[in-house]
């Protein structure tokens, strides 16, 4: 009699395929939970640390960011030359700095999900500013309020480095909303976002690409040539997230403002653009559209003087517009962090 194919694989010291089939059912559970334990501490984490930026928002002191920002200027004055290669170099090593421990921490608590998850969440708070930019433009509207200029001038610069000492209430109005549209993007949606799709890693080498952009990233003649990576870097890192944030600014515009979704989707695509940079024109397009309000215009930044075109249709906004752009900015934020959370839930990072 021939013998069936348990008997031979038995003979040949195989596993049957009866048992093949047991093993193979056996560890689908255990690989779905091993990718559950992988994804809720991201998801929860950067929803814990959202709210903990909206509860108590950044520290006086011992920033994380700050801190970082003390030792890239430390380092700068060792590596600064006015050369491209020497911009990069800088940039990557403050980049890895950072984003090279993340990574080994990250991989070291994979199998500890209540660790990571708080990780996350200090990060997540570390790294966010909604509550920071809310709280500056508020105080840029309150001094408005008063009608106290030489107040609204004290504050403008921790929102925007343009001169404001030339600036009358329509000038810093307009600078606020300004500020409050770009940072929503850089502050709130990209973190969030890096952070759902590259995890630990990605929220803090994205602030630490910011942050060199902020500190360097400009086109003075120190930083012509060294700050040149650093700011392409940052076009880079937020050019997704400035257009997630024209599509959630649209998406709840119609419930902050009453603004047709479709006009704001329309004016960001068409005077987006025209910014200088290729990403805050986005944010600043979609923010004018969804408030009614035409922004741009001319600016002047260290004693330079920048023409820059019109982003929007409407009139020009006016110190209660900055509050009506706070009040966007906190919906876009929650969109945001919303968002984030999906992403995170289904993919773990």
């Amino acid at each position: 009699m021939r013998a069936g194919p348990a008997a031979s694989a038995a003979r040949r010291n195989l596993p049957t395929p009866m048992v093949l089939g047991r093993e193979h059912n056996n560890r689908m559970p255990y690989r779905n939970q091993h990718s559950r334990r992988r994804r809720w501490p991201l998801a929860a984490g950067l929803a814990v640390g959202v709210a903990l930026d909206a509860l108590i928002g950044d520290p006086r002191r011992g920033h994380p960011v700050a801190a970082f920002g003390r030792a890239a200027t430390a380092l700068e004055g060792r590596d600064h030359a006015a050369s491209r290669p020497r911009g990069a170099a800088h940039a990557a090593v403050c980049v890895l700095a950072v984003a090279l421990p993340a990574a080994l921490a990250d991989r070291a608590m994979r199998g500890r999900p209540g660790w990571r998850m708080a990780a996350v969440t200090v990060a997540a708070w570390a790294v966010t500013g909604a509550r920071s930019l809310r709280h500056e433009a508020e105080r840029a509207a309150i001094t408005l309020d008063h009608n106290d200029l030489s107040a609204a001038r004290h504050v403008l610069p921790s929102l925007c480095g343009r001169d404001p000492e030339q600036l009358d209430a329509a000038g810093i109005a307009r600078a606020v909303v300004e500020s409050v549209a770009e940072n929503t993007a850089d502050a709130v949606v990209a973190p969030l976002l890096w952070g759902a799709i590259a995890g630990l890693p990605g929220l803090l080498a994205y602030r630490a690409v910011n942050t060199l952009d902020a500190m360097v990233g400009h086109r003075s003649a120190r930083y012509l040539r060294f700050g040149w990576a650093s700011a392409r870097a940052d076009d880079v890192a937020n050019w997704l997230p400035a257009r997630v944030t024209v599509a959630l600014t649209a998406a709840c515009a119609p419930l902050v403002t009453g603004a047709d979704p479709r006009l704001v989707l329309r004016v960001a695509r068409r005077d987006g653009s025209r910014h200088p940079s290729p990403n805050a024109g986005q944010g600043e397009a979609a923010f004018a559209a969804a408030l009614g309000v035409r922004l741009g215009g001319t600016n002047v930044y260290g004693g330079v003087t920048e023409k820059r075109p019109d982003l929007g249709e409407g009139r020009a906004p006016d110190p209660r517009d900055i509050r009506r752009a706070i009040y966007l900015s906190r919906a876009v934020s929650v969109a945001a962090t919303a968002l984030a959370v999906v992403i995170a839930a289904i993919t773990g990072a």
